[in-house]
């Protein structure tokens, strides 16, 4: 669980309640249906257009990486493939074969496939790296479905502001009418700013972060198998690998 994703969030929106009840408003102002209608749908309206449906998917698998991100045990890993170089050594790469059963990565499974097959090196390395490539370009985009709303929420926040002062304007001659119109145009644009900024942009972040974090770990994978492919001493194998423990912060 990622705490501070919890308490960001939690800081986040008690600091405007408490700013504005500290103010002397009211929190039950701040609740507005048309202007929540308008900014949250036209902002989800307008991400629908821009994203195809597969990457609109996998935003909603990863937007679960916000609370709980996916463990990566990179000293665990290491380990694991330095026991695969000294097993290789002393039963060959065909020795490998009865592990790959019980990989559950399938990315791991298509390198200890390929070091099995006999692959020379490099072309192990260019078929780890492509996939590495496809994975993480489909989860930068899905990433930056989240950077989209938060630049299309502002804007809509400000359609519904007019759209309010509107009403206002058609209804100058009937005074009961003017606050609501008015309470609409402030309040969508409270919405538009706030949920952009405290929202969606840092969720992107967020979410880019742990997708290199990903990419990093699928790389020392990558380096690894390569290695063995290329029969390189099973030391030299973890010294090379440990580099990834300071760039990755998992020591």
């Amino acid at each position: 669980m990622d705490i501070l994703s919890i308490i960001g969030i939690l800081v986040s929106f008690c600091s405007l309640l408490l700013g504005n009840q500290l103010d002397g408003g009211d929190i039950g102002s701040l609740v507005n249906g048309p202007a929540l209608i308008i900014v949250f749908g036209g902002t989800l309206g307008a991400t629908l257009l821009q994203f195809p449906p597969r990457i609109f998917l996998r935003s909603l698998e990863m937007a679960v990486w916000i609370f709980k991100p996916a463990k990566l045990n990179l000293e665990t890993q290491i380990a694991q493939i330095v026991s695969w170089s000294h097993l290789a050594r002393r039963k060959g790469l065909l020795g490998l074969e009865e592990l790959i059963d019980d990989i559950d990565d399938p990315f791991v499974q298509i390198g200890l496939q390929l070091l099995v097959d006999g692959k020379e090196p490099d072309a192990i390395n260019d078929a780890l790296e492509l996939e590495i490539n496809i994975r993480e370009n489909r989860d930068y985009q899905a990433a930056r479905l989240f950077e989209a709303m938060g630049g299309y929420a502002p804007t809509v926040g400000i359609l519904g502001a007019v759209m309010g002062l509107i009403h206002v304007m058609e209804n100058l001659s009937d005074p009961g009418l003017l606050g609501k119109g008015i309470a609409t145009a402030f309040v969508a644009t409270i919405y538009g700013v706030a949920s952009a900024n405290l929202i969606f942009l840092p969720i992107a972040n967020k979410l880019k972060a742990h997708v290199f974090a990903e990419n990093q770990a699928k790389e020392m994978i990558a380096l690894g198998i390569t290695a063995i492919a290329n029969n390189e001493n099973p030391k030299n194998i973890e010294l090379k690998l440990n580099s990834y423990l300071q760039l990755s912060g998992n020591q």
